[in-house]
């Protein structure tokens, strides 16, 4: 029976679909995270019979046919790139973006990740690194004898030296954004790397057109709504039920047809 097959591709589009809440919960206090919706599509039709197809020579046509759907599919698992609220940490190393861009992290094997979490460190020769001690491009070196790092707005960063009156300028921070930040690649740890939906990264300084601006001192948390996620659960769970009613259903139709022969 087609029922049994259409309402198990339901199913497993629900499961699908609480795994992609249930992951948008678990990240709900990680720094940057950005929470993904599950998007559907319907599967072929078995077309019996087709709309607009003609019922005589005087031009008269089905006006709606009949056409049995096969099921459902998943078609995309998009982030939702929206603002996260920002949260003071009160800790020199830590950037927020208020807006839009990505800060740049250079990994091991010389590609160029992306990053919302701004939650950095200093290592063991003071380049300004990522927790897993991933240098961020362009490279920041903070002097051993600073006594305090200032990051303004538009990402220049300086330090205050005891040797020195005025405030040392030790670089300037740059954000890349993206023609279509959905289509960025997650690869864990907080970073994304471009693919051929996203496009290619255009830099800029904070602060200029088109770019977010830094906030020292603040991290941006998840855009997960914790009430909105536990609401696309619970809807998530009465499908899969539904789905599953419908199983139950055909079978009860299958054995009852069953017994008919038998009897």
């Amino acid at each position: 029976m087609r029922a049994l097959y259409t309402a198990s591709t339901g199913m497993m589009a629900q499961e699908l679909n609480v795994q992609v809440i249930s992951n948008n919960i678990a990240n709900l206090r990680t720094t940057g995270y950005k929470r993904q919706r599950a998007q559907f599509q319907d599967l072929l039709y078995d077309t019996l019979r087709r709309p607009g197809t003609a019922t005589s020579d005087q031009n008269t046509v089905v006006p709606s046919g009949i056409q049995l759907g096969s099921g459902v599919k998943t078609a995309s698992t998009g982030r939702i790139m929206s603002q996260g609220t920002l949260t003071p940490t009160e800790k020199e190393y830590d950037i927020a973006i208020r807006g839009e861009g990505f800060i740049q992290v250079n990994l091991p094997d010389g590609r160029t990740a992306y990053s919302r979490d701004g939650s950095f460190e200093v290592d063991g020769t003071g380049q300004l690194v990522t927790h897993d001690g991933y240098v961020i491009a362009p490279q920041i070196t903070i002097p051993q004898e600073a006594t305090s790092i200032t990051i303004s707005a538009t990402g220049q960063v300086q330090a205050s030296v005891p040797t020195a009156a005025a405030p040392q300028e030790l670089g300037q921070i740059q954000l890349a954004r993206f023609v279509n930040k959905s289509g960025l690649e997650a690869i864990g740890d907080n970073l994304f790397i471009e693919t051929s939906a996203s496009g290619q990264p255009v830099t800029g300084n904070p602060g200029s057109e088109g770019f977010g601006s830094l906030q020292q001192g603040y991290l941006e948390e998840a855009n997960v709504n914790a009430v909105t996620e536990i609401s696309s659960l619970i809807a998530a769970q009465r499908a899969y039920e539904m789905n599953a009613r419908v199983i139950t259903a055909s079978d009860q139709m299958l054995s009852a047809t069953t017994q008919m022969f038998r009897g």
